[in-house]
């Protein structure tokens, strides 16, 4: 069956963790799945990491894995009755020393800095922005507060604040044992909650980099922008990492879910034009964790994202927890292939524009170039590293690029390149073989017939990454 060009992150969780299930969701379009270390501990991630490769090799499909950190635990603490109830106008106090239990009054906190964070006049948002809190002083330890808007706050729910501004690191204790966790499982790309800047994500990438050095395993880095410091350091966030995911939840509330849509956009096309790889996530589905069906707008979100050039859509409580994961799965890849069938795809009008340092660059953009205007029905990109794909990819023309490498990881890091089908290529063959084994796939596979034309692109000699330097037209016979 086809597949979208836009990929599918599915969380995995309770609701998704039986091995049939898995597969049935690898089948339907599922490309990475994403293994939330907020919840569980290391042998769970292990476990379904397992279940994840064996679902995938029984789909015959490859599938990439992601390890999202959980990062700092911006949270209240517990409350004896579990929940409260709070009125507006009332008071309440955070305190960071309070030993025991919650009330109506006030709570402890999870996050022992924000006292020293919070000054009077700003606003707090708790469990996702429902509830909003006006700060009025700050003693010692204890935020005092004036309910603004109430409502039921119950244990652990995080606190946001508006405008941004909280200091917590990006990377906890926790978060770098389960980085050992993750490099011992091979995951593909690793997700950094809440970097503020360029220095979190390479931190990050060292640690991945001391964790894996045994395997020799080094993955993608994904920068989550949820707070609103990282808006205006985007470039250098870009520039640190492999891509980046529009965490729409958090950042909604740090910005206001008004600013939302147009970041979202914003962060796409950087992203796109600083070669990386971008993600749209948080509530795409929501509906859907109960209901059957998705509802309008979660349609119209969904093919938005495909409109706006997103590499891949996620879901999280969809597939982790939801009544439906399979379902879920099946309407979004039938919403993106819709959406994809009906983008205009035409040559980026900076093209003419374009200065390329690199040979290998230029043969990428050469490609699309010389593909988009004979018509061409494929391109086969032969990757060591998976860059010159990463390049076609980052521009918006419906040619399918099939993606031939010979390192099983770089195949899967692949998966989340939009519009790349990557393809283990048979390590002993010479150039003249890989070339003839891809044209046999794509005739085996309908993609091309008797008269089509296809482009490749490769390496003289083969294997030495960043190395491609040629360009082939190709017509079938």
């Amino acid at each position: 069956m086809s597949h979208s060009a836009t990929k599918i992150v599915a969380t995995l969780g309770p609701a998704s963790s039986d091995p049939a299930l898995l597969e049935a969701m690898v089948r339907a379009g599922v490309n990475v799945v994403r293994l939330n270390f907020s919840h569980g501990v290391a042998a769970d991630h292990t476990e379904r990491a397992r279940a994840v490769r064996e679902a995938a090799e029984r789909a015959g499909r490859q599938v990439a894995i992601m390890a999202d950190l959980q990062g700092p635990k911006i949270r209240v603490g517990k409350f004896a009755d579990g929940k409260v109830m709070l009125q507006p106008g009332a008071p309440f106090v955070l305190d960071a020393a309070r030993k025991e239990p919650g009330d109506v009054g006030g709570v402890g906190l999870d996050y022992k800095e924000l006292p020293r964070d919070v000054k009077p006049g700003d606003t707090l948002l708790l469990n996702d922005g429902l509830i909003v809190l006006t700060v009025d002083a700050v003693k010692g330890e204890a935020v005092h507060t004036t309910v603004k808007l109430g409502g039921e706050l119950s244990n652990n729910k995080g606190i946001n604040k508006q405008g941004g501004g909280l200091t917590a690191p990006a990377l906890t204790a926790k978060d770098m044992e389960d980085i050992k966790t993750a490099m011992q499982l091979r995951a593909d790309y690793v997700a950094v909650s809440f970097p503020k800047n360029a220095t979190d994500m390479e931190m990050a990438r060292q640690l991945c980099h001391v964790a894996g050095a045994e395997w020799g395993h080094k993955p993608g880095l994904i920068a989550k922008i949820e707070r609103a410091e990282a808006i205006p350091k985007l470039d250098e966030i870009l520039a640190a990492s492999d891509g980046i995911m529009v965490a729409r939840g958090d950042l909604a509330v740090e910005v206001g879910n008004a600013a939302v849509p147009a970041l979202q956009k914003k962060m796409i096309r950087m992203a796109r034009t600083a070669d990386k790889l971008v993600i749209t996530a948080t509530q795409m589905m929501e509906s859907m964790i109960a209901n059957p069906v998705p509802t309008r707008a979660e349609v119209s979100d969904v093919a938005n994202a495909v409109l706006d050039g997103t590499d891949a859509v996620m879901l999280s409580a969809e597939t982790a927890a939801g009544k439906y994961p399979l379902e879920t799965v099946q309407q979004m890849a039938a919403i993106c292939m819709a959406a994809e069938q009906n983008d205009a795809a035409e040559l980026d009008a900076d093209f003419s524009g374009a200065a390329f340092q690199r040979i290998d660059q230029s043969i990428a953009m050469g490609t699309l170039f010389t593909a988009y205007h004979l018509g061409a029905k494929a391109i086969v990109a032969l990757t060591d590293s998976g860059s010159t794909a990463l390049w076609m990819s980052r521009h918006r023309v419906r040619i399918p690029i099939y993606a031939l490498t010979p390192k099983v990881a770089t195949q899967r890091k692949m998966t989340l390149y939009r519009n790349v089908r990557p393809l283990l290529m048979d390590t002993s063959a010479n150039r003249d073989e890989a070339l003839t084994q891809a044209e046999r796939h794509l005739k085996a596979q309908g993609i091309v017939g008797t008269g089509d034309i296809y482009a490749i692109t490769c390496g003289e000699p083969m294997g030495a990454p960043g190395g491609t330097n040629m360009l082939k037209i190709c017509r079938v016979t």
